[in-house]
């Protein structure tokens, strides 16, 4: 049934493997094979459909605008797409948020936006070095790829890669490590052998580095941090903006404005192309195509951005998430961490992990989401080794779906966990 695929595709594929059958329908938390078995979405589209596929409201507006003759493609030209999801993000977004952002269109992914923001640091303060942090995913090009810290990744980049240098992180590295006090003597000390950087670039949450959430008073810390060494403080909010953590920002908790913002997957609302960097006005330093790309002017991811913001509004989608979001923080609390002591758990809004690091067995996550897919639940790993199942559902999900999609997990836990309690008695 894969034999195309094998044939024909690079062996660069990645998530087939983990989910080996071929798809040919998808519904609100709903995949359909072509074997004609139902599958329940706890991934979707690593992050980039928040909305579910084939969202009703978003795929309307779209087709209305295909009837329309509407521009399909327009570089950077001026068009009523545009405008509007300008406008409406302002006035839906930033406005009631008090936050004030100049947008400038990438590439069509993410890691062209991360590209930018990087080039406009160094360009703003004549500075080369940027900070990133231990376990950071910031994307696959070479610029956002020298912010990324996973070796596996970074060794398929062919070459050097300069000018980050890696801080550790509050959470996922060293407990009780004062991560603000080392940055401050680093950037004091005269002696560190580490310039001062343009910038400091972190997810608020590492999605791919294991849901390793930063604390909310390490954030503002490191807010001020930045403030008295002038240095850009840049939020990669691809994977857990746009709602995931709760809030449209996953900053918004701490109280905080980066001074740029980068955002993608699911700004477009249906899974389309768009990449998007939010910049304080009088960092706009560009020279007119300085940064450009062909695909930058994606008209239809305008027109699904824009319906999609709309939605959440009339949906009151921010309080459904939190809604749920205590529904599958209880349940993994109830009936998953129990199956075994060596479980733990993080996560907050529709982003939430197991780590099975603790249980010493380096297949058990690959066995729990291989389970999950015999059993109809698509679920990814993440974190070193992948020793953590993230659990991603959109925020559209049903409580119905919800509720099957966490029993269907606590099966393929318990099912998985008896066979490393048999084989490993002294941890039970």
């Amino acid at each position: 049934m894969t034999n195309t695929f094998e044939m024909l595709e690079s062996n660069v594929r990645s998530y087939c493997r983990s989910f080996p059958d071929v798809f040919v329908r998808a519904k609100g938390s709903m995949l359909y094979a072509q074997s004609g078995k139902a599958y329940i979405d706890f991934f979707a589209g690593a992050g980039a459909l928040n909305y579910g596929h084939n969202n009703e409201f978003i795929k309307e507006r779209l087709i209305q605008y295909l009837q329309s003759d509407g521009l399909s493609h327009g570089l950077d030209m001026y068009t009523s797409a545009k405008e509007t999801f300008l406008q409406t993000f302002s006035d839906k977004i930033l406005r009631p948020r008090g936050l004030d952002y100049k947008l400038q269109f990438c590439g069509p992914t993410g890691t062209n936006a991360v590209e930018a923001a990087l080039k406009l640091a160094r360009k703003v303060k004549g500075r080369t070095g940027v900070f990133s942090f231990i376990g950071a995913f910031h994307g696959m090009s070479l610029g956002s790829l020298s912010a990324t810290s996973s070796l596996y990744h970074r060794e398929a980049g062919g070459l050097p890669l300069h000018d980050v240098t890696f801080m550790p992180f509050p959470t996922g590295f060293i407990d009780n490590l004062d991560t603000i006090g080392y940055m401050e003597a680093v950037l004091t000390d005269d002696h560190s052998g580490i310039a001062k950087p343009a910038a400091i670039i972190l997810e608020t949450m590492q999605a791919e580095g294991g849901l390793n959430a930063a604390p909310t008073q390490w954030l503002q810390q490191l807010r001020e941090l930045c403030d008295r060494h002038d240095i850009l403080l840049i939020v990669d909010d691809i994977q857990v903006g746009c709602g995931r953590t709760g809030s449209f920002f996953s900053f918004e908790r701490a109280g905080i404005v980066p001074d740029m913002v980068v955002l993608s997957k699911s700004i477009s609302g249906y899974g389309l192309p768009m990449s998007l960097l939010l910049l304080k006005p009088e960092l706009d330093v560009w020279q007119p195509a300085e940064h450009n790309g062909t695909f930058r002017g994606n008209q239809l991811a305008f027109v699904g951005a824009t319906a999609a913001l709309e939605f959440r509004e009339s949906t009151q989608l921010d309080a459904e998430t939190e809604r749920k979001a205590q529904f599958v923080e209880q349940y993994l609390k109830e009936h998953i961490l129990p199956i075994h002591p060596c479980l733990t758990m993080r996560g907050m809004g529709l982003i939430w992990g197991i780590d099975v690091s603790a249980c010493r067995d380096e297949h058990l996550s690959k066995a729990i989401v291989s389970r999950c897919y015999e059993l109809g639940l698509i679920v990814e790993r993440a974190g070193r080794q992948d020793m953590v199942v993230k659990l991603m559902p959109a925020l559209t999900i049903s409580m119905d779906e919800l509720a099957a999609g966490c029993e269907i997990f606590k099966q393929a836990v318990t099912e998985c966990c008896a066979l490393i309690h048999s084989l490993q008695p002294q941890l039970a």
